[in-house]
């Protein structure tokens, strides 16, 4: 063990955590652009006079176009590398980004937010193919957990940047103006990243750190044999009722905040950031404690659902936030809502690895995010449908209160062993 250990090559070198520098930043650019349109809906909803179920429509249309893409932006990776890969996706979202500033009906928002959509789809296969390339297995959690952390950073930063620069220059601003932004990342993508061992100011220690870990050998799974498997359902069936609920605390809380308690949008940030970081302290406790628990011997299918739970009964009380008597109460209970569904989600995005050999996570990951798009769909319609019709988020928050312990009960029901995938069913071949 001493030689093992005594031979392994020494973390020398900054490369790599500039290159997670930038990961993080593309994500946390990704979650401004997605989230700059609702931040101004009130606003717009006011001014041009849009529907409830229109403004519904364009979210279905994001996600719907989220999820495609989401499905099959891992293979285009594969094709053509992280850095080409991330030029594609970026560049795509920039242009649907800026082009929002032109249009003004919820018809011209959604035409708009399909390819923005597409290109943003492939930001998390993006990223994690560069953590691929960069990182050793040991230290990919920590980078990935880093440039992860940039939806919430990104959700804190947009209430803060887009009323001032609305308020300054005019709406249009808000999209040019954050899709300027994305201009810089690109150039430094392009000017900075390559593979670890093109890299012109990187060491040879760095570069055998770096590459440290034995070669796995990909091995290319079709869709038909992974969704044989009981695991693949159980965690598309997590993801299908989760994720409707992020989508809507998303695109729906300023909203929320505007219809409810009469906030503006100069008074958004306030808010919205005290949300978000308490969704970040979410996210790192539930990781915590299902970690905790499995450092101290109990099993992964006890850790990873008794931490679930903990995290599904944190959200119940949200189910009330349409009566709370003011603000703030309101902004506790959505942000308790928002750290558990982090929690929550941190055990369920566990069970790829979890249950999967690496080599088929990739596309797991890839069927979970199509199956929460989908979910998130019919959220949209349901909360544009409501608010047309009941005039009340009421119904909206309800669903959100039950529905992490409808998810932990599927999730048991379809997977109660928590047993990893040891071999692939065998489909037959089709006679000619």
């Amino acid at each position: 063990m001493a030689s093992s250990a005594a031979s392994r090559p020494r973390p020398v070198g900054y490369i790599r955590w500039t290159i997670c520098i930038l990961l993080f930043a593309a994500v946390v650019l990704s979650y401004v652009d997605r989230l700059v349109l609702p931040v101004l809906k009130p606003m717009l909803q006011a001014e041009y006079g849009w529907s409830e179920t229109g403004y519904g429509y364009v979210n279905v249309a994001f996600q719907a176009a989220y999820g495609i893409g989401f499905l099959f932006f891992g293979r285009l990776i594969d094709r053509v590398g992280a850095k080409a890969g991330y030029l594609i996706a970026m560049g795509t979202w920039t242009v649907a980004h800026m082009a929002q500033a032109l249009v003004t009906s919820t018809l011209g928002f959604a035409i708009a937010r399909i390819p923005l959509a597409i290109g943003e789809s492939g930001t998390y296969p993006a990223a994690l193919a560069a953590a691929s390339e960069w990182f050793p297995q040991r230290e990919r959690a920590l980078a990935i957990g880093i440039f992860n952390a940039g939806a919430n950073v990104g959700a804190i930063v947009t209430p803060l940047i887009v009323p001032a620069l609305t308020l300054w220059l005019g709406w249009e601003s808000a999209f040019w103006g954050t899709g300027l932004l994305n201009l810089v990342w690109i150039a430094a993508w392009v000017i900075y990243y390559r593979r670890p061992r093109e890299h012109p100011r990187i060491t040879e220690a760095e570069v055998a750190y770096i590459e440290s870990d034995p070669p796995i050998v990909q091995q290319p799974v079709p869709w038909r044999r992974l969704l044989a498997t009981r695991q693949a359902w159980a965690y598309m069936s997590g993801r299908f009722l989760i994720d409707p609920v992020w989508w809507m605390f998303l695109f729906w809380l300023p909203d929320f905040l505007s219809r409810r308690y009469a906030i503006d949008l100069k008074g958004y940030g306030p808010p919205l950031i005290a949300i978000y970081v308490i969704a970040d302290i979410g996210s790192i406790l539930g990781g915590w404690a299902s970690s905790r628990m499995l450092a101290r011997g109990v099993s992964a299918n006890r850790a990873r659902k008794l931490a679930m739970l903990g995290c599904a009964l944190i959200v119940v009380p949200v189910a009330f936030a349409a009566y709370a008597p003011s603000a703030w109460i309101a902004v506790l209970l959505i942000g308790l809502a928002c750290a558990g569904h982090q929690g929550f989600s941190s055990n369920l995005f566990s069970m790829p690895s979890d249950l999967y050999p690496r080599w088929a996570q990739g596309s797991i990951v890839g069927l979970g995010g199509f199956a929460g798009a989908a979910g998130g769909m019919l959220m949209s319609t349901y909360a544009g449908w409501v608010l047309q019709t009941v005039g009340s988020y009421t119904p909206i928050f309800l669903f959100c209160g039950i529905a992490y312990l409808l998810a932990l009960a599927v999730v048991h029901a379809i997977n109660p062993s928590y047993a990893p995938v040891t071999k692939f069913a065998p489909v037959e071949e089709p006679t000619t």
